[in-house]
């Protein structure tokens, strides 16, 4: 039975699609639950519905925390250029990622379950950063319920997985065997590539974000890139090709150790240029430009989502800009609807 949706509902569904905090999505979630219509072709999306307000319900109070003061655990702020969540099975090295990336004191074992909370980092790279959040381990069966939130609002994932570990490929089938159970699709699409010889050697890639014309609203679909730990091991020259053969997948993929620092150079760079991140700098007339904060779009985004960054009144108001760095020349005047360009500075005009 067709859904027919109201336009009520779809201007909810939009809004949840964009949301990021917990709290606005839930308020959404309830916004398309008392919008949708009530007959038997929406009874699944409606289930759908008051299952995932249960859940960012107890995410946000923290019911699967135990002690009030531990519930923030479960809620991680997006900071920063993009926000990267490690997922992968048990024992593959993601805390040990995070630690020698960020700088955190992510707790180190080596028994499985040595995370048990989201551990937010910052990885820093050029005038930027990323946000890294560590995640307990993800196996067939097994997946704290509160991460599921954290998941779906994520621009990236890292599966992170043991090179070492002969059961490799049946771990990364269980991870992605049970997002998949929470709507929650890893995919080697992601939006700042055309093919596949922009990935890193010896990856694919395509072109791609979350599903916006997909019928369910609640499926995400998330850019994901294979972390091959523990390289140090000296696994095979064919050992990430051979994975992913085993396991079906096509992730673009890099091969690193955390323990040597082999590879992890290439993380940073690659998630920049895949998500297609373009730095835009800001400057007052008269003035030099600021090159301390710049704000972060992506790519084919124009000067008026440039103007929404700096403020609302600002977009509201703005007549033109003036442009220096991807211009036909030096503070050239262009519209508001002029695309910008990795390392472009903007003079923002108003009425």
């Amino acid at each position: 039975m067709p859904a027919n949706l109201s336009p009520e509902y779809k201007r909810a569904e939009q809004a949840f699609r964009i949301a990021r905090e917990p709290r606005e999505r839930l308020d959404c979630l309830k916004e398309m639950l008392r919008t949708i219509p009530r007959h038997k072709g929406t009874e699944h999306l409606q289930a759908d519905i008051k299952s995932r307000i249960r859940e960012l319900t107890e995410q946000i109070a923290g019911t699967h925390a135990g002690p009030a003061h531990r519930h923030s655990a479960h809620v991680v702020r997006p900071e920063g250029a993009a926000q990267i969540c490690l997922a992968g099975p048990p024992n593959s090295g993601k805390s040990t990622l995070h630690a020698v990336l960020t700088g955190s004191k992510a707790a180190v074992g080596a028994f499985p379950g040595t995370t048990r909370e989201a551990l937010p980092g910052m990885l820093h790279f050029e005038d930027i950063a990323f946000q890294i959040v560590d995640l307990p381990p993800i196996s067939r069966g097994r997946m704290e319920p509160w991460m599921a939130g954290l998941l779906q609002t994520a621009d990236v994932a890292w599966l992170v997985v043991d090179l070492a570990d002969p059961e490799c490929a049946e771990h990364v089938l269980g991870v992605c065997a049970e997002l998949a159970q929470r709507k929650i699709t890893l995919t080697d699409r992601w939006p700042g590539l055309r093919g596949e010889h922009e990935a890193p050697p010896g990856s694919q890639a395509h072109p791609g974000r979350r599903p916006e014309d997909s019928a369910d609203s609640l499926i995400a679909e998330i850019p994901t890139l294979l972390v091959a730990n523990k390289s140090d091991l000296d696994p095979g020259a064919d050992e990430v090709s051979v994975l992913e053969e085993l396991a079906g997948v096509r992730f673009p993929a890099v091969a690193v150790s955390a323990k040597s620092g082999h590879g992890l150079e290439r993380v940073a760079p690659f998630v920049f240029n895949a998500l297609g991140i373009v730095r835009v700098y800001t400057k007052l007339p008269g003035h030099p430009p600021d090159r301390t904060r710049p704000f972060i779009v992506r790519r084919a985004h124009t000067v008026a989502d440039v103007a929404r960054l700096v403020h609302q009144d600002v977009a509201r108001s703005l007549k033109f800009a003036r442009l220096w760095g991807s211009a036909a020349f030096a503070g050239q005047q262009v519209g508001p609807d002029h695309a910008v360009a990795d390392g472009d500075i903007v003079e923002l005009h108003a009425r």
